[in-house]
């Protein structure tokens, strides 16, 4: 008699090896998994029911979660009972992922959606700098089309509105003369043309909404 060869394969040092390590237990870990994913600024936008208590419950939502908010924005719309919420996200795409799905449980939003990166950002700040050097402040002032909404012989205070970058950069050339106070909005946006900014929108669309690249773009938000 002769003895089974068994199946015929490559020899054990041959065989191909699974990528990646594996845990205490032995078991091997994917390494898409393990892979580290760095933190992206974008835009989020929820159009939801303008009711008491909504602005509460989506601030509870990302404390309980913990994300990371960079900020936060909500007004009223052009429709009786909606408002808009403009959220700035820095977090890794599993994050962002995670709060647009968690926006979208909350029974007063009707839609939520990510931003393309040349939607429109602004924001508004108010800048109050002491005015000892009046001439040097009001070229300053002009040099990022601020508009003066309140003076004295010591104090000047002016409003700027713009993308982040803008009102960053004016801040900083403001400092020269000395800050007293600062107030911003936070970003609030709009995506362009014909696009709707978060409107209802089937089903399927989350998928596709994924599977989108976004790049940040060097002149807004």
């Amino acid at each position: 008699m002769t003895r089974d060869q068994g199946l015929d394969g490559p020899a054990p040092d041959e065989r191909p090896t699974p990528a990646g390590r594996r845990n205490k237990q032995g078991i091997r870990i994917d390494p898409e998994v393990e892979a580290r994913h760095e933190p992206r600024r974008t835009v989020i936008s929820a159009l939801v029911e303008h009711e008491p208590g909504v602005l509460a419950e989506v601030s509870g939502l990302f404390s309980r979660r913990q994300f990371n908010i960079e900020s936060l924005t909500v007004g009223p719309t052009d429709e009786d009972g909606r408002a808009r919420i403009t959220l700035v996200v820095e977090e890794p795409d599993p994050g962002i992922d995670q709060i647009k799905k968690q926006l979208r449980k909350l029974l007063p939003a009707i839609a939520v959606r990510e931003l393309e990166p040349d939607a429109m950002r602004r924001e508004l700040a108010l800048v109050k700098v002491n005015a000892e050097r009046p001439d040097q402040v009001a070229a300053v002032a002009d040099m990022y089309d601020a508009k003066t909404v309140d003076s004295s012989p010591q104090t000047a205070t002016f409003e700027i509105t713009g993308a982040r970058q803008k009102i960053e950069a004016a801040i900083e050339t403001f400092s020269q003369f000395g800050i007293r106070e600062i107030a911003r909005t936070g970003t609030t946006a709009l995506a362009r043309g014909t696009d709707d900014t978060a409107a209802p929108t089937p089903p399927e669309s989350s998928a596709s909404e994924a599977n989108q690249q976004y790049t940040q773009p060097a002149d807004d938000d």
